[in-house]
């Protein structure tokens, strides 16, 4: 089993979106574990008489209270404007292959069922279609850009 940093990175943060607290992969002389809660451990063994060298990743970085000041008012939110969210993590891609046309611009309308990107995961391409109808108002995300799991994408007005 070969695995690169990239999947590695992809297959850490799907973990951190599920409630699995240990994950063991093995193959061969292959062997990758995967803990969590707190600092997560990644133990990887390439073969069995060779060391096994261990990365902690670093603690989630804590940021200071915000002084007490004068209280800010909400955003103003659109009750017309519709988040289209990644289902998944992964690579966002604005059209099929690289030559092609993208499947939206801003400004486009789109139908309930319309392709409007792809999200790559483990190199399979899922096609992410409009749950909804409306004009596409703003694109979140550039193309060939990593996405999280619930990431806005896109943003459409339904009026």
């Amino acid at each position: 089993m070969d695995l690169n940093v990239s999947e590695l990175r992809e297959l850490v943060a799907a973990l951190n979106q599920t409630d699995i607290s240990e994950l063991i992969l093995k193959s061969g002389d292959f062997e990758l574990t995967l803990r969590k809660p707190g600092a997560m451990t990644v133990v990887a063994a390439p073969a069995p008489e060779v060391a096994v060298p261990v990365v902690a990743a670093p603690a989630p970085a804590t940021t200071p209270a915000a002084p007490a000041s004068a209280p800010v008012p909400p955003p103003t939110v659109d009750p017309n404007l519709v988040e289209i969210t990644s289902p998944m993590v992964g690579t966002f891609y604005r059209s099929p292959a690289p030559d092609e046309a993208v499947f939206v611009e801003q400004g486009d309308r789109i139908k309930t069922g319309q392709t409007v990107c792809i999200i790559e995961a483990m190199k399979l391409m899922n096609e992410l279609e409009a749950e909804i109808s409306g004009e596409i108002v703003e694109i979140l995300v550039e193309n060939a850009q990593p996405v999280e799991f619930g990431q806005p994408l896109m943003r459409v007005r339904t009026s």
